[in-house]
């Protein structure tokens, strides 16, 4: 899938004066059926994560406290995210190099994805990715 099927996507906000309320459906407001829900926190300053593809997977990264940016790559093009809202997140397709960074004191990044943990659906040698992709 090329990258420019990675996006942004809004989600639902329903505003009340007692509190706002977001909610995400899988198949609905993300494009695959959510089977495992997994979240980042406590992550220290000048601390990134990621730097890995999936083969197959595909995930939803919601920021849902302070900030960070995504960076995703597909090895021709990149495209950065700041992710700094509840109610909208980034849809990461299969086969795309992801690199968490600038997390703000207190984030915390919710990440839905289409299957279990499975540690051979992982690319973590951007040379092997590049390989992969055909970019190298």
């Amino acid at each position: 899938m090329p990258l420019a099927d990675c996006r942004i996507i809004d989600l639902p906000k329903i505003m009340d004066q007692r509190g706002n309320l977001t909610f995400v459906e899988g198949g609905n407001h993300v494009p695959f059926d959510i089977k495992r829900v997994y979240y980042l926190y406590d992550v220290p300053g000048g601390s990134d994560r990621g730097e890995h593809a999936h083969k197959t997977l595909h995930q939803f990264v919601i920021c849902m406290s302070g900030s960070f940016d995504i960076l995703l790559d597909d090895g021709f093009k990149t495209t950065k995210y700041h992710l700094n809202r509840s109610y909208f997140g980034v849809y990461i397709c299969p086969m795309t190099w992801r690199y968490l960074d600038n997390f703000s004191s207190g984030s915390v990044c919710m990440v839905l994805a289409s299957a279990p943990y499975d540690e051979t659906d992982y690319i973590r040698d951007r040379d092997e990715f590049l390989k992969a992709v055909g970019a190298a």
